[in-house]
């Protein structure tokens, strides 16, 4: 394994909750290479899919403040420390902004930047005294492009681009490393709509060089490497999974 080696590393992958999810995936792939992993879902699937894979499962609607930091104290108490976080949990909701709910721009905002936030921010201090430490964030190509009915969704994770840049210039002298993935067009339960909707399908499909859409499987490698000893003078960047739409 060399420099990918993750034996005895400590990872807390987030919103893993989905048996076809990004997160399960990524999981899977940190337990391959020699990683400890725990798992957070609001989903009490969670204790399923854990069980299934070696992992430990903690529960949490991460959008709770309190429950947030209960979860994430749990899990490190269960691991005995950190060294790998993914954040991988978020949300979503289609609606044209002229109309759309403030409750539900709310709950966007909260589930899928503040929560991250507040992750990293009890994450840190931990890798900072052992001065080694990977963070890595949940980007989208709405980081890049502009996607019409999804307004709080593009705003977030455009957040989410900037907020890995901004802590990855604060901690990288410290030992952490922060970067992001960004995954294109992935089949899973969040995206099943997309598919069953021929011409949004079309819309994005004609956009993927690859010529398919993407699996779960295919974030396994990036996750990896950016958990691992070969990302270790990579910081702030946004790696795209994308099957070559940003290529177009």
């Amino acid at each position: 394994m060399g420099m990918f080696d993750l034996t005895g590393k400590k990872a807390l992958v987030t919103g893993v909750g989905s048996p076809i999810g990004l997160g399960r995936a990524m999981a899977q792939g940190l337990k391959e290479f020699g990683a400890e992993v725990a798992i957070i879902s609001r989903s009490a699937r969670c204790f399923d899919l854990a069980k299934e894979d070696g992992f430990t499962a903690v529960q949490a609607d991460l959008t709770h403040r309190d429950e947030l930091k209960r979860a994430f104290n749990e899990v490190v108490e269960k691991l005995g420390t950190l060294d790998i976080l993914i954040n991988n949990h978020a949300t979503g909701k289609r609606q044209e902004a002229l109309t759309f709910p403030i409750e539900a721009w709310d709950l966007i905002m909260e589930t899928n930047v503040t929560s991250v936030f507040l992750l990293c921010q009890l994450a840190a201090p931990i890798m900072i005294a052992k001065g080694y430490g990977k963070i890595i964030n949940m980007a989208s190509m709405a980081t890049f492009f502009g996607i019409a009915e999804t307004s709080p969704y593009t705003a977030s994770k455009g957040a989410i681009g900037q907020l890995t840049k901004v802590l990855a210039s604060e901690w990288s002298s410290r030992g952490i490393n922060v970067n992001a993935i960004a995954p294109g067009l992935i089949e899973t339960e969040m995206t099943s709509i997309i598919k069953r909707d021929p011409a949004r399908r079309e819309f994005f499909f004609q956009r993927i060089t690859a010529g398919r859409f993407g699996k779960a499987e295919d974030l396994k490698g990036a996750a990896v490497f950016l958990a691992s000893h070969a990302s270790d003078y990579v910081h702030g960047a946004i790696l795209p999974v994308d099957g070559g739409w940003m290529a177009r």
